[in-house]
């Protein structure tokens, strides 16, 4: 990805109502869910859900499509994994920078390596899909 894009998708999903919006996207699967249903499920005006959803679209992290009357609004997974590939070789990048041995290091020592914040968002990001709680 671009850093544009980068920095597009993050600032999208650093709002938390887009967040909550992704999120519930996330859960509904490839088939997306319609704009009433995402403004009834989250107890949001239309005119607000549509400048959220504005600007998920814009930064490519959800597709919009028309069936009949209704607009389906879809997580895009795709963009989602790219981003988040993309920190998590910012992360390597910067460990390996910083310190060129620790990588080997640090994950004998600790048992963990540089990935742990990707590891993480990566958790957040498939709990939501799976609609788990707690």
């Amino acid at each position: 990805m671009e850093l544009k894009t980068v920095v597009a998708a993050l600032a999208a999903l650093g709002h938390e109502t887009r967040l909550s919006v992704f999120r519930l996207l996330v859960q509904a699967g490839p088939s997306g869910l319609a704009a009433g249903r995402l403004a009834a499920t989250l107890a949001l005006p239309g005119a607000t859900l549509s400048f959220h959803l504005s600007h998920l679209v814009q930064a490519g992290m959800v597709r919009a499509t028309r069936h009949g009357r209704s607009i389906v609004y879809a997580a895009d997974l795709g963009a989602m994994d790219r981003l988040m590939t993309d920190l998590g070789e910012i992360g390597r990048a910067n460990t390996s920078a910083a310190h060129p041995d620790s990588a080997t290091d640090t994950e004998a020592e600790t048992g963990s390596g540089p990935d742990d914040a990707t590891a993480a968002l990566m958790s957040a990001r498939w709990d939501g899909a799976a609609g788990r709680s707690g």
